[in-house]
């Protein structure tokens, strides 16, 4: 059976929705760039064996929609390459990842594209401030059962549907991440020095060309060229961070410190049967040793890394022992915290995250997946390591991960 392998990665910057570097890029065209900058790392490729593009887009729609996988092909002149639009909300370029590698092991093709894309930017206004903003009238009101969940000061999870209601999956993800701190007992200090953490980090990447070996500078519609992150702060500290006020509850302890920002950013990724890469001298970068998908009850949706890093980490018989480095999606401390004590790892320590993450960086939705595959991939090479972890927690109440060997 043959192997799924990590031939080529590349992201763009990744930019401040409506405000930052990357507004005026189409999501199509931003993609573009990112495939063309992914399939230049393999100049062996006829691109034309390209058996599918797979893209992954949290929120299809307006110019996310009609099918964007399709349109990149076409706008790459590739014409008989087939393409898909796929969404698991924050996990989306990992499900086209694990589509890829399902396709490979199955023998049904030996080359695909798997990118992710998100620009905020351009959504229709009103659609980017929170989730989904239409609900099935089954559901009960979101509002006023997680705060009355915050109110009764509980330190374990009880499922609203007990009482007869149901949750609406796509509550506002602020919420969730006040439903975990109260559940877990994340304090506000915690959290504040975890995105302290991870604003520190970040600009120490910068510093050091750490992201510049990861990052496909993007020329904009004027032709200026973008190749830093935007969102990355320097000097950020904890005396800082602490003064911040809370954002989805006024007693609450989610803040724009603690949590990712809205963002705008594509990835691509070169996944390839190992007997192709062969047949055409690649050396590559990473195997697809296992991947996990699971679901919780989408109040909590942030605890989805741990069963599905445990479901990953049990099919390709390890534990958490056997990781180098590890990458959760900073969507929230109040849920990468808990989320790491859970599955054994240090929130602080030398295994988590070593580059900052999405609080710092940034997370547009559909890209991360294909973009913390490109940072942890690197951080594995630069750091001589082999084995890598990334997960993910999942809008409505999901978890993906997916387990990396370094090759290359």
């Amino acid at each position: 059976m043959p192997e799924a392998v990590i031939v080529a990665a590349a992201r763009s910057p990744i930019g401040r929705a409506r405000k930052g570097s990357l507004k005026d890029m189409r999501p199509d065209d931003l993609t573009v760039q990112m495939v063309r900058a992914a399939l230049d790392q393999v100049p062996a490729l006829d691109p034309t064996e390209i058996d599918d593009l797979m893209l992954g887009c949290g929120l299809p729609g307006g110019e996310q929609g009609n099918n964007m996988g399709r349109i990149v092909s076409v706008l790459l002149g590739l014409d008989t390459v087939p393409g898909t639009t796929v969404t698991r909300y924050c996990s989306s370029s990992v499900q086209t990842t694990r589509m890829a590698l399902h396709a490979i092991k199955a023998g049904e093709g030996d080359v695909f594209v798997s990118a992710g894309v998100e620009t905020v930017s351009r959504f229709e206004r009103g659609s980017s401030d929170s989730w989904p903003n239409t609900h099935n009238p089954a559901f009960a009101d979101a509002e006023a059962r997680t705060a009355a969940t915050a109110e009764s000061g509980t330190d374990t999870w009880t499922d609203p549907r007990l009482d007869g209601t149901l949750p609406d999956v796509y509550i506002a993800m602020g919420q969730t991440a006040e439903n975990l701190a109260r559940a877990k007992g994340v304090s506000r200090e915690d959290m504040d020095r975890f995105g302290v953490r991870s604003q520190n980090l970040a600009e120490e990447s910068i510093r050091n060309g750490f992201f510049a070996d990861e990052i496909a500078p993007v020329t904009l519609p004027d032709g200026t060229v973008v190749d830093t992150d935007d969102g990355p702060r320097a000097g950020v500290t904890y005396e800082a961070v602490s003064q911040l006020k809370p954002v989805f509850r006024p007693d609450g302890v989610v803040t724009a410190g603690n949590c990712c920002p809205l963002n705008d950013g594509a990835a691509a990724l070169i996944v390839m049967s190992d007997t192709k890469a062969r047949d055409l001298g690649i050396t590559p970068l990473a195997r697809i040793i296992s991947t996990g998908v699971t679901g919780l009850s989408p109040e909590i949706m942030g605890l989805g890394p741990v069963e599905a890093s445990r479901q990953a980490l049990a099919r390709a018989g390890m534990t958490i022992d056997d990781v180098d480095l590890v990458e959760i999606n900073e969507a929230f401390a109040a849920q990468v915290i808990p989320s790491a004590r859970e599955l054994g790892i240090d929130p602080f320590g030398d295994k988590l995250n070593v580059h900052g993450g999405a609080i710092a960086v940034g997370h547009p939705f559909g890209m991360t997946g294909a973009r913390i595959t490109a940072t942890l991939l690197n951080g594995l090479r630069a750091r001589d390591k082999s084995i890598g972890l990334e997960t993910m927690c999942v809008g409505g109440g999901q978890g993906m991960a997916v387990i990396y060997e370094r090759l290359g």
